[in-house]
Protein backbone atom coordinates (compact mmCIF):
# COMPACT_ATOMS: atom_id res chain seq x y z
CA UNK A 1 0.00 0.00 0.00
CA UNK A 2 1.34 3.43 -0.95
CA UNK A 3 1.79 5.81 1.91
CA UNK A 4 0.01 9.14 2.03
CA UNK A 5 2.02 12.33 2.43
CA UNK A 6 0.62 15.62 3.72
CA UNK A 7 1.91 18.46 1.47
CA UNK A 8 1.30 22.07 2.51
CA UNK A 9 -0.33 24.31 -0.16
CA UNK A 10 -0.77 28.07 0.11
CA UNK A 11 -4.12 29.62 -1.00
CA UNK A 12 -4.63 33.11 -2.48
CA UNK A 13 -5.47 34.63 0.88
CA UNK A 14 -2.17 33.44 2.30
CA UNK A 15 -3.59 30.67 4.43
CA UNK A 16 -1.87 27.34 4.34
CA UNK A 17 -4.07 24.42 3.34
CA UNK A 18 -2.88 20.82 3.69
CA UNK A 19 -3.29 18.67 0.63
CA UNK A 20 -3.08 14.93 0.62
CA UNK A 21 -0.94 13.41 -2.12
CA UNK A 22 0.06 9.86 -2.75
CA UNK A 23 3.75 9.06 -2.84
CA UNK A 24 4.75 7.38 -6.03
CA UNK A 25 7.26 5.15 -4.28
CA UNK A 26 10.11 6.02 -6.63
CA UNK A 27 12.36 6.98 -3.69
CA UNK A 28 11.60 3.85 -1.70
CA UNK A 29 13.77 0.74 -1.85
CA UNK A 30 12.69 -2.83 -1.33
CA UNK A 31 14.08 -4.27 1.90
CA UNK A 32 16.91 -6.64 1.10
CA UNK A 33 18.89 -9.11 3.17
CA UNK A 34 18.72 -8.21 6.86
CA UNK A 35 20.92 -11.06 7.96
CA UNK A 36 18.32 -13.52 9.16
CA UNK A 37 19.08 -16.16 6.57
CA UNK A 38 22.17 -17.57 4.92
CA UNK A 39 22.78 -16.02 1.52
CA UNK A 40 25.19 -16.80 -1.24
CA UNK A 41 27.99 -14.64 0.18
CA UNK A 42 27.83 -16.48 3.49
CA UNK A 43 27.97 -19.78 1.64
CA UNK A 44 31.18 -18.60 -0.05
CA UNK A 45 32.78 -17.89 3.30
CA UNK A 46 32.06 -14.15 3.43
CA UNK A 47 30.22 -12.58 6.28
CA UNK A 48 27.91 -9.79 5.09
CA UNK A 49 27.70 -8.29 8.57
CA UNK A 50 31.45 -7.99 9.10
CA UNK A 51 31.94 -6.84 5.52
CA UNK A 52 29.46 -4.03 6.02
CA UNK A 53 31.08 -2.95 9.26
CA UNK A 54 34.52 -3.03 7.67
CA UNK A 55 33.38 -0.99 4.70
CA UNK A 56 31.78 1.65 6.89
CA UNK A 57 34.93 1.82 9.03
CA UNK A 58 37.09 2.38 5.96
CA UNK A 59 34.65 4.96 4.69
CA UNK A 60 34.69 6.89 7.95
CA UNK A 61 38.46 7.20 7.70
CA UNK A 62 38.07 8.70 4.22
CA UNK A 63 35.62 11.38 5.29
CA UNK A 64 32.00 12.21 4.56
CA UNK A 65 32.25 11.84 0.77
CA UNK A 66 33.53 8.32 1.13
CA UNK A 67 30.54 7.45 3.27
CA UNK A 68 28.22 8.84 0.63
CA UNK A 69 29.98 6.78 -2.06
CA UNK A 70 29.74 3.60 -0.04
CA UNK A 71 26.04 4.13 0.63
CA UNK A 72 25.39 4.92 -3.02
CA UNK A 73 27.33 1.87 -4.12
CA UNK A 74 25.36 -0.33 -1.75
CA UNK A 75 22.09 1.07 -3.13
CA UNK A 76 23.13 0.26 -6.70
CA UNK A 77 24.08 -3.26 -5.72
CA UNK A 78 20.80 -3.61 -3.87
CA UNK A 79 18.78 -2.41 -6.84
CA UNK A 80 20.48 -4.81 -9.25
CA UNK A 81 20.55 -7.75 -6.88
CA UNK A 82 18.39 -10.66 -7.87
CA UNK A 83 15.76 -11.84 -5.48
CA UNK A 84 17.48 -14.30 -3.15
CA UNK A 85 16.38 -17.89 -3.27
CA UNK A 86 14.25 -18.91 -0.32
CA UNK A 87 16.30 -20.83 2.17
CA UNK A 88 15.76 -22.22 5.65
CA UNK A 89 15.16 -19.42 8.09
CA UNK A 90 15.95 -19.91 11.76
CA UNK A 91 12.92 -18.57 13.59
CA UNK A 92 12.70 -17.99 17.29
CA UNK A 93 9.29 -19.37 18.07
CA UNK A 94 7.30 -20.52 21.06
CA UNK A 95 7.64 -23.90 22.76
CA UNK A 96 4.55 -25.17 20.96
CA UNK A 97 6.58 -26.23 17.93
CA UNK A 98 8.16 -29.64 17.93
CA UNK A 99 11.84 -30.36 17.80
CA UNK A 100 11.55 -31.67 14.22
CA UNK A 101 10.30 -28.32 12.90
CA UNK A 102 13.25 -26.43 14.31
CA UNK A 103 16.40 -26.44 12.11
CA UNK A 104 19.64 -27.26 13.83
CA UNK A 105 21.72 -24.11 14.17
CA UNK A 106 24.72 -25.75 15.80
CA UNK A 107 26.92 -28.57 14.74
CA UNK A 108 25.38 -32.03 14.87
CA UNK A 109 25.55 -33.85 18.19
CA UNK A 110 25.69 -30.85 20.49
CA UNK A 111 23.25 -30.72 23.40
CA UNK A 112 22.53 -28.67 26.48
CA UNK A 113 23.87 -31.34 28.81
CA UNK A 114 27.36 -30.91 27.40
CA UNK A 115 27.47 -27.25 28.38
CA UNK A 116 29.33 -26.81 31.65
CA UNK A 117 28.64 -23.93 33.95
CA UNK A 118 31.30 -21.56 35.17
CA UNK A 119 31.02 -23.05 38.65
CA UNK A 120 31.77 -26.55 37.33
CA UNK A 121 34.80 -25.32 35.42
CA UNK A 122 36.20 -23.40 38.39
CA UNK A 123 35.58 -26.34 40.74
CA UNK A 124 37.36 -28.71 38.39
CA UNK A 125 40.33 -26.35 38.08
CA UNK A 126 40.51 -25.93 41.85
CA UNK A 127 40.50 -29.68 42.40
CA UNK A 128 43.17 -30.11 39.76
CA UNK A 129 45.33 -27.41 41.36
CA UNK A 130 45.00 -29.10 44.76
CA UNK A 131 45.78 -32.53 43.32
CA UNK A 132 42.39 -33.93 44.24
CA UNK A 133 41.54 -35.29 40.82
CA UNK A 134 43.97 -38.17 41.15
CA UNK A 135 42.75 -39.15 44.61
CA UNK A 136 39.36 -40.49 43.56
CA UNK A 137 38.37 -43.69 45.32
CA UNK A 138 37.01 -46.19 42.81
CA UNK A 139 34.95 -47.89 45.54
CA UNK A 140 32.87 -44.69 46.01
CA UNK A 141 30.08 -44.59 43.44
CA UNK A 142 28.95 -41.35 41.87
CA UNK A 143 25.34 -41.11 43.04
CA UNK A 144 24.80 -37.76 41.30
CA UNK A 145 26.10 -38.68 37.86
CA UNK A 146 22.64 -39.32 36.45
CA UNK A 147 21.42 -35.91 37.65
CA UNK A 148 23.97 -33.74 35.86
CA UNK A 149 21.42 -32.60 33.29
CA UNK A 150 18.72 -31.98 35.91
CA UNK A 151 18.87 -28.37 37.11
CA UNK A 152 16.58 -29.13 40.07
CA UNK A 153 19.01 -31.73 41.42
CA UNK A 154 21.80 -29.08 41.69
CA UNK A 155 24.41 -31.82 41.30
CA UNK A 156 27.24 -29.28 41.33
CA UNK A 157 26.27 -27.88 44.73
CA UNK A 158 24.67 -30.84 46.53
CA UNK A 159 27.84 -31.90 48.35
CA UNK A 160 28.42 -28.38 49.64
CA UNK A 161 24.77 -28.14 50.68
CA UNK A 162 25.04 -31.25 52.83
CA UNK A 163 28.30 -30.11 54.32
CA UNK A 164 26.46 -27.00 55.42
CA UNK A 165 23.65 -29.12 56.83
CA UNK A 166 26.12 -31.12 58.90
CA UNK A 167 27.70 -27.91 60.22
CA UNK A 168 24.38 -26.34 61.22
CA UNK A 169 22.39 -29.34 62.47
CA UNK A 170 23.53 -28.80 66.06
CA UNK A 171 22.07 -25.27 66.03
CA UNK A 172 18.52 -26.62 65.77
CA UNK A 173 18.91 -29.82 67.79
CA UNK A 174 17.37 -29.79 71.24
CA UNK A 175 18.97 -31.21 74.35
CA UNK A 176 17.40 -32.66 77.49
CA UNK A 177 14.60 -30.27 78.39
CA UNK A 178 12.16 -32.38 80.43
CA UNK A 179 13.59 -31.07 83.68
CA UNK A 180 12.37 -27.63 82.61
CA UNK A 181 8.80 -28.88 82.11
CA UNK A 182 7.07 -29.44 85.47
CA UNK A 183 3.72 -30.52 84.01
CA UNK A 184 4.68 -32.86 81.13
CA UNK A 185 7.02 -35.83 80.62
CA UNK A 186 8.55 -37.95 77.86
CA UNK A 187 5.54 -40.29 77.71
CA UNK A 188 3.20 -37.38 77.06
CA UNK A 189 5.47 -36.23 74.28
CA UNK A 190 5.30 -39.71 72.67
CA UNK A 191 1.50 -39.64 72.88
CA UNK A 192 1.48 -36.24 71.16
CA UNK A 193 3.80 -37.44 68.39
CA UNK A 194 1.67 -40.55 67.86
CA UNK A 195 -1.42 -38.37 67.43
CA UNK A 196 0.37 -35.89 65.13
CA UNK A 197 1.45 -38.77 62.86
CA UNK A 198 -2.21 -39.76 62.57
CA UNK A 199 -3.18 -36.16 61.77
CA UNK A 200 -0.35 -35.93 59.24
CA UNK A 201 -1.60 -39.05 57.51
CA UNK A 202 -5.23 -37.92 57.66
CA UNK A 203 -4.39 -34.66 55.89
CA UNK A 204 -2.12 -36.50 53.41
CA UNK A 205 0.74 -34.07 54.01
CA UNK A 206 4.32 -34.11 52.75
CA UNK A 207 6.89 -36.05 54.81
CA UNK A 208 8.94 -32.86 55.24
CA UNK A 209 6.00 -31.38 57.15
CA UNK A 210 6.05 -34.09 59.81
CA UNK A 211 9.76 -33.77 60.55
CA UNK A 212 9.60 -29.98 60.68
CA UNK A 213 6.56 -30.19 62.97
CA UNK A 214 8.43 -32.32 65.48
CA UNK A 215 11.46 -30.07 65.28
CA UNK A 216 9.28 -27.07 66.13
CA UNK A 217 7.56 -28.93 68.98
CA UNK A 218 10.82 -29.98 70.60
CA UNK A 219 12.43 -26.58 70.19
CA UNK A 220 9.50 -24.71 71.71
CA UNK A 221 9.29 -27.18 74.62
CA UNK A 222 12.98 -26.60 75.30
CA UNK A 223 12.42 -22.82 75.45
CA UNK A 224 8.96 -22.35 76.95
CA UNK A 225 7.14 -23.93 79.90
CA UNK A 226 3.97 -25.54 78.58
CA UNK A 227 1.02 -26.69 80.64
CA UNK A 228 -0.36 -30.18 80.09
CA UNK A 229 -3.67 -28.83 78.77
CA UNK A 230 -1.80 -26.78 76.13
CA UNK A 231 0.47 -29.56 74.85
CA UNK A 232 -1.94 -30.56 72.08
CA UNK A 233 -2.38 -26.89 71.21
CA UNK A 234 1.39 -26.61 70.76
CA UNK A 235 1.29 -29.66 68.50
CA UNK A 236 -1.41 -28.43 66.10
CA UNK A 237 0.06 -24.92 66.03
CA UNK A 238 3.49 -26.35 65.16
CA UNK A 239 1.96 -28.45 62.38
CA UNK A 240 0.09 -25.39 61.09
CA UNK A 241 3.40 -23.53 60.84
CA UNK A 242 5.11 -26.48 59.16
CA UNK A 243 2.26 -26.79 56.64
CA UNK A 244 2.57 -23.15 55.70
CA UNK A 245 6.31 -23.65 55.20
CA UNK A 246 6.29 -26.96 53.28
CA UNK A 247 2.88 -27.51 51.68
CA UNK A 248 1.47 -26.03 48.49
CA UNK A 249 -2.08 -26.19 49.86
CA UNK A 250 -1.93 -25.97 53.64
CA UNK A 251 -4.91 -27.02 55.80
CA UNK A 252 -6.87 -24.15 57.29
CA UNK A 253 -6.95 -23.25 60.96
CA UNK A 254 -10.50 -24.53 61.27
CA UNK A 255 -9.33 -27.93 60.00
CA UNK A 256 -6.95 -28.23 62.94
CA UNK A 257 -9.65 -27.02 65.34
CA UNK A 258 -12.01 -29.68 64.02
CA UNK A 259 -9.48 -32.52 64.14
CA UNK A 260 -8.66 -31.65 67.76
CA UNK A 261 -12.35 -32.14 68.58
CA UNK A 262 -12.84 -28.41 69.18
CA UNK A 263 -10.64 -28.54 72.26
CA UNK A 264 -9.30 -25.11 71.32
CA UNK A 265 -10.77 -22.05 69.66
CA UNK A 266 -9.46 -20.62 66.42
CA UNK A 267 -8.11 -17.58 68.26
CA UNK A 268 -6.12 -19.81 70.61
CA UNK A 269 -4.42 -21.59 67.70
CA UNK A 270 -3.47 -18.30 66.07
CA UNK A 271 -2.19 -16.90 69.36
CA UNK A 272 -0.04 -19.99 69.97
CA UNK A 273 1.24 -19.85 66.39
CA UNK A 274 2.37 -16.27 66.94
CA UNK A 275 3.94 -17.13 70.30
CA UNK A 276 5.92 -20.02 68.76
CA UNK A 277 7.21 -17.92 65.87
CA UNK A 278 8.22 -15.12 68.20
CA UNK A 279 10.06 -17.53 70.48
CA UNK A 280 11.85 -19.26 67.61
CA UNK A 281 12.56 -15.90 65.97
CA UNK A 282 11.11 -17.29 62.73
CA UNK A 283 14.03 -19.70 62.40
CA UNK A 284 12.38 -22.47 60.37
CA UNK A 285 14.95 -23.36 57.70
CA UNK A 286 16.61 -26.18 59.63
CA UNK A 287 18.16 -29.53 58.60
CA UNK A 288 15.69 -32.08 59.93
CA UNK A 289 16.35 -35.85 59.71
CA UNK A 290 14.33 -35.88 56.50
CA UNK A 291 16.91 -33.98 54.43
CA UNK A 292 19.57 -36.49 55.47
CA UNK A 293 17.28 -39.47 54.92
CA UNK A 294 16.66 -38.72 51.24
CA UNK A 295 20.39 -38.25 50.64
CA UNK A 296 21.49 -41.38 52.47
CA UNK A 297 18.80 -43.51 50.83
CA UNK A 298 20.16 -42.36 47.49
CA UNK A 299 23.65 -43.40 48.57
CA UNK A 300 22.36 -46.81 49.64
CA UNK A 301 22.99 -48.67 46.40
CA UNK A 302 21.03 -50.66 45.35
CA UNK A 303 17.89 -49.05 46.70
CA UNK A 304 14.22 -49.72 46.00
CA UNK A 305 10.80 -48.79 47.36
CA UNK A 306 10.95 -51.40 50.11
CA UNK A 307 14.29 -50.08 51.28
CA UNK A 308 12.99 -46.50 51.28
CA UNK A 309 9.80 -47.37 53.17
CA UNK A 310 11.73 -49.37 55.77
CA UNK A 311 14.18 -46.52 56.37
CA UNK A 312 11.33 -44.05 56.96
CA UNK A 313 9.55 -46.55 59.23
CA UNK A 314 12.61 -46.90 61.46
CA UNK A 315 13.27 -43.14 61.41
CA UNK A 316 9.70 -42.34 62.52
CA UNK A 317 9.94 -44.92 65.29
CA UNK A 318 13.01 -43.06 66.49
CA UNK A 319 11.21 -39.73 66.10
CA UNK A 320 8.61 -40.83 68.64
CA UNK A 321 11.14 -41.59 71.35
CA UNK A 322 12.34 -38.66 73.42
CA UNK A 323 15.83 -40.06 74.24
CA UNK A 324 16.55 -40.70 70.56
CA UNK A 325 15.65 -37.17 69.47
CA UNK A 326 17.53 -35.56 72.36
CA UNK A 327 20.74 -37.59 72.23
CA UNK A 328 21.00 -38.39 68.50
CA UNK A 329 21.61 -35.63 65.95
CA UNK A 330 19.48 -35.66 62.76
CA UNK A 331 22.23 -36.96 60.47
CA UNK A 332 23.11 -39.74 62.91
CA UNK A 333 19.47 -40.80 63.21
CA UNK A 334 19.11 -40.89 59.42
CA UNK A 335 22.33 -42.89 58.93
CA UNK A 336 21.38 -45.34 61.69
CA UNK A 337 17.97 -45.89 60.05
CA UNK A 338 19.65 -46.69 56.73
CA UNK A 339 22.10 -49.07 58.40
CA UNK A 340 19.33 -50.83 60.35
CA UNK A 341 17.25 -51.17 57.18
CA UNK A 342 20.16 -52.71 55.28
CA UNK A 343 20.68 -55.19 58.09
CA UNK A 344 16.97 -56.03 58.08
CA UNK A 345 16.98 -56.68 54.33
CA UNK A 346 20.37 -58.50 54.44
CA UNK A 347 22.02 -56.10 52.02
CA UNK A 348 25.62 -56.80 51.15
CA UNK A 349 27.74 -55.08 52.21
CA UNK A 350 25.91 -53.79 55.26
CA UNK A 351 27.80 -50.47 55.04
CA UNK A 352 29.62 -49.45 51.88
CA UNK A 353 32.37 -46.96 51.21
CA UNK A 354 29.84 -44.85 49.34
CA UNK A 355 27.61 -44.61 52.41
CA UNK A 356 30.58 -43.92 54.66
CA UNK A 357 31.68 -41.13 52.33
CA UNK A 358 28.30 -39.40 52.09
CA UNK A 359 27.18 -39.87 55.70
CA UNK A 360 30.53 -39.30 57.37
CA UNK A 361 29.84 -42.19 59.78
CA UNK A 362 31.46 -45.58 60.06
CA UNK A 363 29.65 -48.82 60.81
CA UNK A 364 30.92 -48.88 64.39
CA UNK A 365 29.57 -45.39 65.06
CA UNK A 366 26.07 -46.41 63.98
CA UNK A 367 25.66 -49.83 65.55
CA UNK A 368 24.41 -48.70 68.97
CA UNK A 369 21.76 -46.41 67.48
CA UNK A 370 20.77 -48.98 64.87
CA UNK A 371 20.25 -51.56 67.62
CA UNK A 372 17.92 -49.14 69.40
CA UNK A 373 15.85 -48.61 66.23
CA UNK A 374 15.61 -52.35 65.63
CA UNK A 375 14.45 -52.76 69.24
CA UNK A 376 11.67 -50.24 68.56
CA UNK A 377 10.79 -52.26 65.46
CA UNK A 378 10.57 -55.48 67.44
CA UNK A 379 8.22 -53.97 70.03
CA UNK A 380 6.11 -51.83 67.69
CA UNK A 381 3.33 -54.43 67.31
CA UNK A 382 2.79 -54.67 71.09
CA UNK A 383 3.12 -50.93 71.78
CA UNK A 384 0.04 -48.93 72.77
CA UNK A 385 1.12 -46.18 70.39
CA UNK A 386 0.58 -47.78 67.00
CA UNK A 387 0.34 -44.85 64.58
CA UNK A 388 3.69 -45.56 62.93
CA UNK A 389 3.09 -49.32 62.94
CA UNK A 390 -0.34 -48.98 61.29
CA UNK A 391 1.00 -46.48 58.79
CA UNK A 392 3.77 -48.78 57.56
CA UNK A 393 1.69 -51.95 57.75
CA UNK A 394 -0.46 -50.76 54.87
CA UNK A 395 0.18 -52.05 51.34
CA UNK A 396 0.90 -48.56 50.01
CA UNK A 397 3.95 -48.53 52.32
CA UNK A 398 5.05 -52.01 51.32
CA UNK A 399 3.89 -53.42 54.68
CA UNK A 400 7.48 -53.04 55.87
CA UNK A 401 6.40 -52.93 59.52
CA UNK A 402 5.49 -56.61 59.20
CA UNK A 403 9.04 -57.61 58.25
CA UNK A 404 11.12 -59.50 60.77
CA UNK A 405 13.54 -57.18 62.62
CA UNK A 406 17.26 -57.52 61.94
CA UNK A 407 18.36 -60.45 64.10
CA UNK A 408 22.00 -59.38 63.99
CA UNK A 409 21.12 -56.18 65.83
CA UNK A 410 18.72 -57.58 68.38
CA UNK A 411 19.90 -58.09 72.02
CA UNK A 412 21.22 -61.52 73.07
CA UNK A 413 22.31 -62.24 69.52
CA UNK A 414 25.66 -64.04 69.55
CA UNK A 415 25.95 -63.54 73.28
CA UNK A 416 25.11 -59.83 73.28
Amino acid sequence: MASRLIAPQRENNGEVKQKTVIADGRNRRVLQDIGNFVNERAAQGKNPITEGVGAVAQAVKGGGRAVTKVVAAQRKVGDKADKPKPETVIVISSDEKTEESRPVSRREGSSRKEVKTLTAILSARSKAACGLTNKHNDSIEDIDGADVGNELAVAEYVDDIYKFYKLTENDCQVHDYMDLQPDINAKMRSILVDWLIEVHRKFDLMPETLYLTMNIVDRILSMKVVQRKELQLVGISAMLIACKYEEIWAPEVNDFVFISDNAYAREQVLAMEKAILDKLEWYLTVPTPYVFLVRYIKASIPSDDKMEDLVFFLAELGLMQYPTVVLCCPSMLAAAAVYAARCTLDKSPLWSETLKHHTGYSEDQLKSWAKLLVKFHATAAESKLKAVYRKFSSPDRGAVALLSPAKSLLPNHHGE
